[in-house]
């Protein structure tokens, strides 16, 4: 069952996925309101969210146009799909000035309450404040505190979390959260299960866990501001915090956040443009494009979206490892090509020199340890040598001397990218080695590489002292995820093993 799970995660992107779990949400609640289960008709539901979707998108649409941006559908489709689940439905007609005012600052602000082209807030967060603030309609947030949705909520929720590997973020708020509302109920000496059945299943703590918090443009990149952000939020969201006579909502404590976020992350939108396109390997290319990121680390990588005017069910936004080292004076994607491409790939496949490509939000965990006496070990599978192609290039420009190696899997010799990049770290001598090996049947007579599969045999013998190493593992998460098996069972400990992981959105 997991297989499939994860076979349709693999394959899904985070923001394709938040668009299937939201819209089931709204027809369940809707066949709920057919029942008479919800206090409102099914019909305010769907009009309401088809009015907060069709203004969602064209807002966006307009704003991004007259800015000169690339848009990007699919977040301005979520945003009116979750104004609709937390804005309580009723007659659009009597509705409509709040719902518009709700979905147009919600995109607005994205536009507006920006600094080098970075949005400071959650959109839908500051929707929901903006109509309490400006109306006097407060949110009910009701998707979050019904109990007939509360199993789809977060069976659905689950599947988010599995897919962007944001646990720590999530059971930081869940668990900080839990604490700070019933801390008032047990100093009290009040019913402590009551409080915390009532905060478990009549408050929109799952849904705002799962779908707000975790919104990546807000999101500190790094895992201990995670985690710092989970636990500030968690405390805001609890209902008895205050200031005078403010009291928090969970909007509130979202944007109170995202202002702590936005302290700690990187903050750019950079329009590049494109230099030349190489051909690596067999389907696979790099693109090279004209212009500087700001400062990121080897390993790193950065969200890439695309002018493209109809993209397909995955959307117009992807994240990319960048190829490129700090070192170089332009930045480098190296993607590979399958045989029936996305309509993100066929649109850039046909990219002339000039067209433009908008790069931001660089982040990641995947980087060199500070201690450069830790000896290292490297594992990738096809394209997702990227990550070790920005350091080792580093490594050899800066002449940084590591004790690197490096385990490189393809189907076909081909299929090997970077060599070039490898050959010159290892010709330098600076401690880098390369292993190259191939696991398609019929392997020339010539290769004097390993053959086969990466495995524990092959591991011991290329190598020997890998107790000694910190292994750094890059490929599909199928990959990932039995070289993590593999590795433990030959007794790496878990803080020894770094993945290589951009939040699923790829």
């Amino acid at each position: 069952m997991f297989s499939v799970i994860d076979s349709f995660l693999n394959t899904t992107t985070m923001y394709r996925l938040l668009t299937y779990y939201l819209g089931g949400l709204v027809l369940v609640a809707a066949g709920y309101s057919a029942l008479g289960l919800l206090p409102f008709s099914a019909f305010n539901l769907l009009a309401s969210t088809a009015f907060l979707v069709a203004l969602s998108w064209l807002s966006n649409h307009i704003v991004a146009r007259f800015i000169g941006v690339p848009t990007n559908a699919e977040s301005s489709v979520l945003t009116g799909l979750i104004l609709a689940l937390v804005i309580t439905p009723g007659s659009p007609a009597a509705m409509f000035f709040i719902l518009f005012w709700a979905a147009f600052t919600a995109v607005a602000s994205k536009y507006i309450l920006n600094v080098r082209g970075k949005h400071m807030f959650n959109p839908a967060a500051v929707g929901v404040a903006a109509i309490a603030l400006v109306l006097n309609h407060s949110a009910t947030w009701w998707v979050g505190g019904n109990q007939f949705l509360l199993p789809f909520v977060i069976v659905g929720g689950l599947l988010i979390v599995r897919k962007i590997q944001r646990t720590d973020l999530v059971l930081t708020f869940l668990l900080s959260a839990g604490i700070a509302s019933i801390a008032p109920i047990v100093l009290s000496g009040g019913d402590v299960l009551a409080a915390l059945t009532r905060t478990l299943v009549h408050t929109p703590l799952f849904f705002f866990a799962f779908v707000m918090l975790t919104e990546p443009l807000t999101t500190p990149p790094r895992r201990v501001t995670r985690i710092v952000y989970g636990a500030l939020v968690g405390f805001l969201f609890a209902p008895w915090v205050h200031v005078f006579s403010w009291y928090s909502t969970p909007e509130l404590a979202l944007l109170l956040g995202n202002v702590f976020s936005y302290v700690v992350s990187p903050k750019f939108k950079e329009v590049l443009h494109l230099k030349e396109i190489r051909k690596l390997a067999a389907d696979t290319y790099e693109f090279v494009l004209d212009g500087r990121l700001p400062a990121f680390k080897p390993g790193q990588y950065a969200e890439v979206t695309l002018a493209a005017d109809s993209p397909d069910s995955r959307g117009n936004r992807r994240y990319f490892t960048l190829a490129s080292s700090p070192t170089e004076d332009d930045v480098r994607l190296g993607i590979k090509f399958y045989a029936k491409p996305s309509t993100f790939k066929r649109y850039l496949a046909a990219f002339k020199t000039g067209a433009p490509i908008l790069a931001g939000s660089i982040a990641g965990d995947f980087t060199l340890p500070r201690n450069k006496n830790q000896k290292l070990a490297f594992i990738a599978g096809g394209i997702g040598v990227t990550p070790f192609r920005s350091m080792v290039k580093y490594l050899t420009d800066t002449n940084e001397k590591r004790d690197v190696v490096l385990l490189y899997s393809n189907k076909t010799q081909e299929e090997i990218a970077y060599k070039n990049v490898f050959d010159a770290a290892e010709a330098a001598h600076a401690g880098f080695r390369a292993v190259y090996t191939l696991t398609d049947g019929n392997v020339p007579h010539a290769w004097t590489g390993e053959r086969g599969f990466i495995d524990a045999a092959m591991i011991v013998r290329e190598v020997p002292d890998y107790k000694e190493r910190m292994f750094f593992i890059s490929g599909p998460r199928s990959m990932v995820t039995a070289f993590q098996h593999v590795l433990s069972d030959m007794g790496v400990p878990r803080r020894r093993i770094k993945t290589d992981f951009f939040p699923g959105f790829a």
